[in-house]
């Protein structure tokens, strides 16, 4: 029989939830209806006036060569990201769950990269595939490939995926291990005394068991490379070179703090919201009835 909470007090679980609720209405519903309120409006050069031109900014972007290289650019590297990201965390889980002994100490050193910012994670690898003085871009000369992501746009938009993948890994490992921790020992013990090999029990027990987790990063894993890669992007490639790593979320502000157009940086904010939105929206539609719980 299912119990029920039930309060000493009716106004009590109304206080419990205030400050759940005020924080979704400062920093996401305010912040939304703004958005939205100036996706309609279109300031002068100088930033003296403002008139109200209705869906004009929406209706400028689909027309605009550079927001569709945007969207285009946006949908490799978040496809990229999280196929790298997730890939990489399931293949370090398996392995994390296989060790024995110093298996701690292993899970600890894979949880680290989660801590640190995205803007230092895209710094680390500036460094690191710098053309003049990165460690890998010198190891690239000796073996006679010139690494320059600043001239190349193929090598820029690699640089920022595996930035962005990395810092996202530690975050899909450890569901990934939590998943793993709850796949029935016994299950797997008598599919190998049935003569089924290490790849054949993954691929028929361990995977179809993990698909609810699986669901649930590829959903985090879209958003994250939609809305948190900023930070790397900025630090690593500002966009460049010529416009070969410029994502929608950085194409905001590029063009609205930059280009201070602001209502045509909140038209493409709101776009954005609703494309995230409708992947979503069509993520739990269709790819959750192939979820096994």
């Amino acid at each position: 029989m299912e119990k029920r909470a039930v309060f000493p007090h009716r106004v009590l679980p109304y206080v419990l939830l205030a400050p759940q609720i005020a924080v979704t209405l400062v920093f996401f519903v305010w912040p939304a209806s703004q958005a939205l309120y100036q996706s309609l409006l279109r300031q002068d050069a100088f930033g003296l006036s403002t008139r109200f031109v209705g869906l004009e900014n929406f209706a400028g972007l689909f027309g605009d060569r550079d927001y569709l290289h945007a969207v285009t650019v946006t949908a490799i590297f978040s496809a990229a990201v999280t196929a790298l990201a997730l890939g990489s965390a399931l293949v370090l889980a398996v392995m994390a769950d296989r060790v024995v002994r110093g298996s701690r100490v292993y899970r600890t050193l894979l949880v680290w990269p989660y801590a640190v910012a995205p803007a230092v994670a895209g710094v680390l690898w500036l460094f690191l595939f710098n053309p003049t003085i990165g460690l890998v871009s010198f190891a690239l000369r000796q073996v006679g490939y010139r690494w320059n992501h600043l001239l190349n746009g193929h090598e820029a938009m690699l640089l920022v995926v595996l930035a962005a993948a990395w810092k996202q890994v530690s975050y899909n490992f450890i569901f990934f291990l939590a998943g793993l921790a709850g796949v029935g020992r016994a299950v797997l013990e008598a599919a190998a005394l049935d003569g089924a090999g290490p790849a054949r029990r993954f691929v028929s027990i361990v995977f179809p068991l993990l698909s609810p987790t699986m669901f649930f990063l590829v959903v985090v894993n879209i958003v994250y490379a939609f809305f948190e890669t900023f930070g790397i992007v900025h630090a690593v490639t500002g966009g460049g070179p010529a416009r070969a790593t410029e994502i929608l979320v950085y194409k905001v502000f590029k063009d609205g703090f930059v280009g201070l157009d602001l209502g045509r940086s909140a038209a493409q904010s709101v776009i954005l919201m609703a494309i995230v939105i409708g992947l979503t929206v069509v993520q739990f539609r269709y790819v959750e009835r192939k979820v096994h719980y």
